[in-house]
């Protein structure tokens, strides 16, 4: 059963005096004063676990498990770079309390109890945070700032030719597993060479003919290996090879089965057929197949995930919505408003918004919420004493909504929001809300902090 903190506070060496090490002493001052966030991971990470009838090694508390967490989105490690900044130094060992006499973390345990904290808590913590922030009268809550942005996900530029060679790579190695590991007898022919020599060919063609010509051989290499797959499944289910390391392989072929028929059909239909796939049907990648295609402004494409964050006067991201599809900005102001509602208890006074959320009816909604000043960075027909008491207050408003800009900037460059690393539809949005919290509690630290002590 895992612990909520250590039983004894271990024996560490005393805070210094660099800038950095004050700002993680006043974060762990802020854990300390929190402790339903350390309560909320615990939750995760016990749960469907039972309780031992022997008294054994507890492994990380759920407060070492959060601090870790902080550590890899304050820093950007990678998990192998996290295990050794943490053993190595004095600063992170005492921040994730560890005495001086206890070992580290290894990688394995670090990104295992890490990735088990649910997106569902992530979004708790951040509410936690704004809360706390609200206490401590950092951040009321009664000017709100909202946009949107893209985070990309960890996929190579689409093309249906490179799909198709990574549905013949996937599925071929997981053949060949099955063939070693379940040790079945299924006649396979390895096609991946001549899969990828067709996909070169159909990127350098010149002439659409030849193009053509290539893509259809490498549909029928693809269609062979969709053989192959389906016939390696039917001799798994025959074979004594049982247990949940076969069903998991079982699972995994049908998975990328499933995935490639969906990437032949698409080619067929756009490539052969000359029809228009709509983004909705089309699939960008095998490995992050929750991946949505967002156009902006009809100038660029990309892959990932729209968020929408509102934020506030004090530089906090108030609130992240994290969604699924292109929805276009207009039909997102009506859910951003009453989620500040839900925060706060009331909503903001005045709210400034980038030019693709305006529209006549998002006005009138927003001035039925007894909002007061709202301000569109474009008017878009709209006249500025329409939207705020006066001219002076819509130009204010407009300089104050830039600054979300610079903080978007900000999460990009120092805490990964530009790319997600983290593989699947639930780790992105864990990788994101994550991000967010961390940026958060640095902004409070440094809000509360001298300036002559940040770094």
């Amino acid at each position: 059963m895992r612990e909520k903190w250590q039983k004894q506070m271990p024996l560490v060496d005393p805070a210094g005096s660099h800038p950095q090490e004050k700002e993680l002493e006043a974060i762990s001052k802020v854990i300390n004063n929190n402790p339903i966030i350390v309560e909320r991971v615990l939750q995760d990470l016990n749960r469907g676990k039972i309780i031992p009838r022997r008294k054994g090694a507890n492994g990380m508390s759920a407060e070492q498990v959060l601090r870790a967490a902080i550590v890899k989105f304050l820093f950007g490690f990678t998990y192998e770079e996290l295990a050794f900044h943490i053993n190595d130094s004095r600063s992170l060992r005492r921040f994730c309390r560890i005495g001086i006499a206890d070992k580290g973390f290894k990688k394995s345990g670090l990104n295992k109890n890490i990735k088990a904290i649910s997106p569902e808590t992530w979004d708790a913590l951040l509410r936690d945070i704004v809360g706390y922030a609200k206490k401590e009268g950092i951040e009321k809550g009664r000017k709100a700032r909202i946009d949107c942005t893209v985070v990309e996900t960890d996929i190579h530029e689409p093309s249906d030719s490179t799909l198709l060679w990574d549905c013949v790579r996937a599925l071929s190695r997981l053949i060949e597993k099955a063939k070693e590991d379940a040790e079945v007898s299924v006649s396979f022919s390895d096609h991946q060479r001549r899969a990828k020599r067709r996909m070169v060919a159909i990127q350098y063609a010149k002439k659409q003919s030849k193009r053509i010509a290539a893509y259809k051989d490498l549909l029928k290499v693809t269609h062979k290996v969709c053989g192959y797959a389906q016939r390696s499944i039917e001799a798994l289910n025959n074979s004594a090879f049982t247990g949940s390391s076969g069903l998991m392989l079982i699972v995994e072929i049908k998975h990328y089965l499933d995935l490639t028929r969906r990437v032949i059909d698409q080619t067929e239909r756009r490539v052969l057929n000359g029809e228009k796939v709509t983004a909705e049907d089309k699939i960008v990648s095998i490995f992050e197949p929750h991946t949505d295609i967002i156009c902006k402004d009809n100038r660029d494409t990309y892959y990932g995930h729209k968020i929408c964050l509102t934020g506030g006067a004090s530089n906090l991201i108030l609130d992240c919505k994290i969604l699924e599809g292109n929805p276009a900005d207009t039909s997102l102001v009506e859910q951003m408003l009453d989620r500040q509602k839900d925060i706060y208890g009331q909503y903001p006074l005045k709210v400034a918004l980038d030019g693709g959320f305006a529209s006549k009816d998002n006005l009138i909604k927003a001035k039925e919420r007894k909002i007061k000043d709202v301000c569109f960075a474009k008017k878009r027909g709209l006249s500025e004493t329409d939207m705020c008491r006066s001219e002076y207050v819509y130009k204010k408003l407009r300089r104050f909504r830039a600054g979300i800009e610079s903080g978007i900037s900000w999460l990009k460059r120092s805490f990964g929001l530009t790319r997600c690393n983290w593989k699947g539809w639930r780790s992105f949005k864990c990788y994101v809300l994550g991000s967010i919290v961390v940026a958060n509690l640095l902004t409070i630290v440094r809000k509360q902090m001298p300036a002559a002590q940040i770094g």
